[in-house]
């Protein structure tokens, strides 16, 4: 049995932490200041792009900018740690924000057919994705991370469902990302010709815009093009399906916990992450309307920005004579997922009538 720890050497302890608590906070700050700095500089660039082309999100933009560094010049040892640091915790941070843009209310004024529709949507689509990548053979984590994207939000979601699955290798998260974004993208003209097409009017297109469309940037643009009033209903439909992105991850995490057991140290993966609890948080407060307009203004392109800086830093670790070797099953998959999702919406926007 251990002897029992005075007082005073708890004091000396305590004293030795807070001596070496800022020591090393500084020089974490300072070795992850390089990666950090180039994140900034790549996520500068990826919104002028996107300003310029809406079709293409910021999040693919630097994606791709951060597959080029990695694959066309040496990245220094430097770097690395600001890229980790940007992949891991302003990832998380980026998701937590984006529960601000939420509020529970503007849903349920939609009624509750509308709602239906999104649980559909999510549902039917990442339970359909799931078996359509057995089917096709691609690995159980890839799958995961493309059902999560294209069925729910795009690559916050692929963020979310990494953090719950917590996968090793990059490669499969900025695959699933740049999946479901470019898929996401073709629906900026699938929505509008299809609509024409079935005689849709401004308000049941948006809904379908809503319920089908990866990227809550591309709804946007999407509501956009439609014209009328398509927009707001098309915003509102898209962030039902991100409201679900909670109890998504916590069903994933019960999934997931398992299939993976107990790890060596004897310990569970969480069933729920902490970034997805404060996520709740988030769409808590906004909800109650307790967060001031201003905090508002910032928080949404401040987490557009920490978005595109983790995408770029997922981006700059991976080799693309590795995300070659991937193979045509995920672009198979992530096609067969976005025809689901949109059969699902248009089939349940016309129910609704």
């Amino acid at each position: 049995m251990p002897a029992p720890v005075s007082g005073a050497a708890r004091g000396v302890a305590a004293r030795a932490w807070l001596h070496s608590a800022p020591r090393s906070l500084w020089h974490g700050t300072l070795r992850a200041a390089p990666g950090l700095a180039l994140c900034a500089v790549a996520v500068a660039i990826a919104l002028v792009v996107a300003s310029i082309v809406p079709v293409l999100s910021a999040t693919l933009v630097a994606i791709v900018l951060g597959v080029l560094v990695r694959n066309t010049m040496p990245v220094p040892s430097v770097l690395e740690a600001g890229l980790s640091f940007a992949a891991k915790k302003l990832l998380r941070l980026g998701i937590i924000l984006l529960g601000l843009q939420l509020v529970v209310g503007d849903v349920i004024g939609l009624g509750w057919g509308v709602i239906l529709l999104a649980v559909a949507v999510v549902g039917v689509g990442f339970s359909g994705t799931l078996l359509v990548g057995k089917w096709l053979g691609v690995p159980y984590t890839q799958r995961v991370l493309i059902a999560g994207g294209s069925s729910i939000c795009g690559a916050a979601a692929v963020a979310a469902v990494d953090g719950v699955i917590q996968t090793d290798k990059d490669e499969g998260v900025v695959t699933a990302v740049a999946l479901v974004t470019v898929f996401g993208s073709v629906m900026l003209f699938v929505v509008p010709f299809g609509s024409a097409l079935l005689g849709l009017t401004n308000h049941q297109a948006g809904l379908w815009a809503g319920a089908s469309t990866h990227e809550v940037a591309q709804v946007v643009a999407l509501g956009g093009i439609l014209g009328g009033g398509a927009l707001a209903v098309a915003v509102i439909v898209k962030l039902a399906r991100v409201l679900l992105l909670a109890p998504m991850m916590a069903v994933i995490g019960v999934v997931h916990r398992r299939r993976a057991g107990v790890d060596a140290s004897g310990k569970r993966p969480p069933i729920v992450p902490l970034f997805v609890l404060l996520f709740v948080v988030m769409v808590a407060l906004r909800s109650l309307g307790v967060v001031p307009a201003g905090v508002l203004e910032v928080a949404k392109p401040v987490q557009g920005a920490l978005l595109a800086a983790a995408m770029f830093a997922l981006g700059a670790g991976v080799d693309i004579r590795k995300l070659i070797k991937v193979g045509g099953r995920p672009l198979l998959l992530a096609f067969a997922a976005t025809v689901i999702v949109a059969v699902v919406g248009v089939v349940g926007v016309l129910l609704l009538g």
